[in-house]
């Protein structure tokens, strides 16, 4: 991992940004409920995010130097699909989440990150590293589809 994190340190990391999905999902849901509208408070956390997103670049410009703007240029088209997902994600719980639970909201959006990502790491799509579909990673998915459906029933 360029020698820069372990991968204990990684996963940690992930671990803690997994935590504030269901968190993103009930407090956006509550600003969307307060201003009536899921699309505002979309835009809301947006605008903060953009804001505290342009306060970590000039600390990392800062310390390492300025990002070759440059390269954009010759980025794949699809590299920058990755900002409709986000703001399909975020207006999907910010509508639903209050609707059917934040449980179920992130149980479901769970579900569907861990079909994707199989196939992803799959196929090697997108550039990412392949690791081969196996009956272990087929079981697991269908462990959590089950306990998906349980969550669910259970509703």
């Amino acid at each position: 991992m360029n020698g820069q994190f372990s991968f204990a340190v990684a996963a940690a990391i992930m671990f803690a940004t997994g935590l504030g999905i269901p968190m993103l999902a009930a407090l956006n849901g509550g600003l969307g409920r307060n201003l009536g509208s899921p699309a505002g408070a979309s835009v809301v956390m947006f605008g903060m995010a953009l804001a505290l997103s342009l306060l970590v670049l000039a600390v990392i410009t800062a310390t390492k130097g300025t990002p070759d703007w440059g390269r954009l240029r010759g980025a794949p088209v699809v590299d920058y699909f990755g900002a409709l997902f986000m703001v399909a994600y975020v207006l999907a719980v910010t509508t639903f989440a209050p609707r059917i639970g934040v449980g179920n909201a992130v149980f479901f959006v769970l579900l569907g990150q861990l079909v994707a990502a199989a196939a992803i790491d799959h196929f090697g799509w997108f550039g990412a590293v392949r690791f081969a579909m196996n009956a272990r990673r087929l079981a697991g998915i269908a462990v959590m589809a089950a306990g998906v459906w349980l969550a669910k029933r259970a509703a």
